[in-house]
């Protein structure tokens, strides 16, 4: 297939189009910078600029791109980038596929489990309705930022995804530092429900949706057994070999992380991913001990 890809240089979408690559898809990445390569196509999501007819022809699209919020205090600025970024980019994307000649048949948009707010124990499936705060009216933003998508009948995936644990970035790898020198621990009360995904199991879900017609709508990218902060933590320190004996209390967090920890650090998202079992979807991580083992290349 032809398939555009932003976000290309993230932690996902390195991987995504490493895969993408050795399956024996082309691949457009599209890109803010000007581009230095025949296989790149400008846009500027925050001015509403694309070039639309280097989209013409594609089979798919996987839109990964939106400012990282895991880095850097959530200031008022901040949250706006991490908004419109995700929001108008999403739009001004999908205005541009919708207005295709040749309209590639289906889009998978990154989404997160933000979607669902701080729910405690509840059992979260892509049924569960909205939850409450910032990320979650983002997502819910996002999302229904794909309406021209919709509309014009291409096929619209909502990825909803969870914490993605590799090495090579993310929450993990801002975790290990901490952790190798023994001063780990939970993190708030440590009952919180933290749902993951490895990265080779979000590669491997991402491509199942751009090719399993019968997933539309939301999709939880998470493994099927989430794991609490404090089962995370034990987990990690087994891994490492290290103690993890020095919890991080829910204020101290607060004060480290700002607004950023209740919305990452602190909230509980038990979440399932029922629609990527439903449709035949097989993980190979589904152990939070055995995945970071494999992660952190201890197995």
């Amino acid at each position: 297939m032809r398939i555009a890809v932003t976000g290309s240089s993230g932690l996902v979408g390195k991987a995504l189009v490493e895969s993408l690559l050795r399956g024996g898809h082309e691949v457009v990445r599209l890109v803010r910078r000007a581009t230095s390569a025949k296989d790149e196509v400008q846009w500027d999501p925050a001015g509403g600029q694309i070039d639309t007819a280097s989209l013409e022809g594609l089979d798919a699209v996987v839109h990964l791109a939106g400012e990282n919020i895991a880095t850097g205090r959530w200031t008022a600025a901040k949250m706006e980038r991490i908004r419109s970024s995700r929001v108008q980019g999403t739009r001004v994307l999908c205005e541009a596929l919708a207005g295709l000649q040749q309209k590639p048949t289906s889009l998978v948009c990154a989404s997160a489990i933000g979607f669902y707010g701080d729910r405690m124990h509840e059992k979260l499936t892509e049924q569960t309705p909205r939850g409450t705060g910032f990320l979650a009216d983002v997502c819910a933003d996002w999302e229904a930022a794909c309406e021209p998508a919709r509309e014009a009948l291409i096929r619209v995936v909502n990825l909803r995804i969870g914490v993605v644990l590799s090495a090579k970035g993310g929450a993990l790898s801002a975790m290990l530092a901490p952790f190798k020198l023994g001063l780990g621990g939970n993190m708030g009360n440590g009952r919180q429900f933290w749902s993951w995904i490895t990265l080779r199991d979000l590669v491997a879900a991402i491509e199942h949706c751009l090719v399993t017609t019968q997933l539309e709508g939301p999709v939880n990218a998470v493994s099927p057994k989430p794991a609490t902060n404090a089962q995370f933590t034990k987990a990690l320190g087994r891994v490492l070999g290290r103690p993890t004996l020095l919890p991080m209390p829910a204020p101290v967090a607060r004060i480290v992380l700002g607004k950023m920890a209740d919305s990452l650090i602190l909230a509980s998202a038990n979440v399932f991913p029922k629609e990527l079992e439903y449709s035949g979807f097989t993980f190979h991580d589904t152990e939070i001990e055995p995945a970071l083992r494999h992660v952190l290349g201890k197995s």
